[in-house]
């Protein structure tokens, strides 16, 4: 099992809205086959573990990640491939929590003969598809909250100059999770005050879906966000009160326009949530800023969080917070984190951990 999760792993960050799956034949204490799901629309890792394995592999048992499909979506169902191999043992390391498999599969195996168990390195294995899991429960996608600020908390100076705070360190390891995710979402103000291109940059790695809150439609058109709408997608977030002259202009350069429903002026977090979810967005990294980060939190949409610190003091009653929004009137209802894990990169400190759920 252990190797059939370092095969899903290659995928890592490709595979969404599918979750990452690695599967391994053994034969005689011999591994004679390996897959690894490679995108959604592909075959799947079973099916690619059987394909890849010489002979015949009905003696063989098949480990895999996560629970074997028994539905039939763009690709077949993998237990009828792994029936039809004369596969007559499964080694299953996590359940699929989607409504469409939840333990389908494994009782299709085991009506048809097959030897199944389950459980082996499952906390492992679940661990690999943590947004997945949470999303096709929930509806809506798993949130990272990821800031950069000074040890004081600080985003920026006072005048505003804010690049940059922490090092090319902790900088790249931003970028890397920028690669993992399946969208980025950053507020109006970030974009006017930064004009960011929210790209990973890595060789070989993809670009999260760019998703911009904007009720006004105020994003430049010679922003690098449109000037390259096409060449990465390209979505802003925004509510009826916006211009629909400077929509038309967005749309014609290659921008999606998301009309959401309006929150005290805002975009509504809740809905645009559940819309790019059905968009097959699994995982969101929110940048920020400030008023992005509270609204975010205020709204109890926070489900992690990934904060780089910076051994720096700005100070100042001017210089702008990482968190901004209404707060929190009463200590017991701020956002309590798990035991966070602790990154060192250059002189920078990331700390990283999930938020505490009642």
């Amino acid at each position: 099992m252990a190797e059939a999760i370092v095969e899903a792993k290659k995928a890592q960050g490709l595979t969404s809205p599918n979750p990452i799956v690695g599967a391994v034949l053994v034969r005689a204490q011999q591994i004679i086959g390996r897959g690894f799901h490679h995108k959604a629309g592909t075959s799947h890792a079973e099916i690619l573990a059987i394909s890849s394995a010489e002979g015949n592999v009905a003696d063989a048992t098949l480990y895999t990640t996560l629970e074997p499909c028994v539905h039939q979506g763009r690709t077949g169902p993998c237990t009828r491939a792994i029936i039809e191999a004369g596969i007559k043992r499964v080694v299953v390391g996590a359940i699929d929590p989607n409504p469409k498999v939840r333990r389908g599969g494994i009782r299709a195996l085991r009506k048809a003969g097959v030897k199944v168990e389950t459980g082996v390195l499952e906390d492992e294995c679940r661990g690999l598809n943590k947004a997945y899991n949470f999303a096709i429960v929930n509806n809506r996608p798993w949130v990272m909250m990821k800031s950069a600020t000074s040890l004081d908390g600080r985003i920026a100076t006072r005048t505003g100059h804010s690049q940059w705070i922490t090092s090319k360190e902790a900088r790249a390891r931003g970028r890397e999770f920028r690669a993992e995710v399946d969208g980025i979402c950053v507020g109006i103000a970030t974009v006017l005050a930064d004009d960011p291109a929210l790209t990973s940059r890595l060789k070989g790695r993809k670009d999260p879906v760019r998703i911009v809150l904007d009720s006004e439609l105020r994003t430049p058109m010679k922003s690098k966000l449109v000037q390259t709408a096409r060449k990465t997608k390209t979505i802003i977030a925004t509510t009826r009160k916006a211009d629909k002259r400077k929509r038309a202009r967005l749309e014609k350069a290659g921008v999606e326009i998301l009309v959401v429903r309006q929150d005290k002026g805002r975009v509504d977090l809740k809905q645009l949530l559940e819309k790019v979810y059905q968009m097959g967005l699994n995982s969101l990294l929110v940048e920020g800023g400030a008023v992005t980060h509270g609204g975010f939190v205020d709204a109890g949409l926070v489900d992690s969080v990934a904060m780089f610190l910076a051994p720096k003091i700005i100070g100042g009653s001017e210089a702008p917070s990482g968190v901004g929004g209404r707060g929190i009137g009463n200590l017991q209802d701020a956002l309590h984190l798990l035991t966070p894990r602790i990154e060192y990169l250059g002189p920078d400190i990331l700390v990283l951990a999930d938020v505490r759920r009642k």
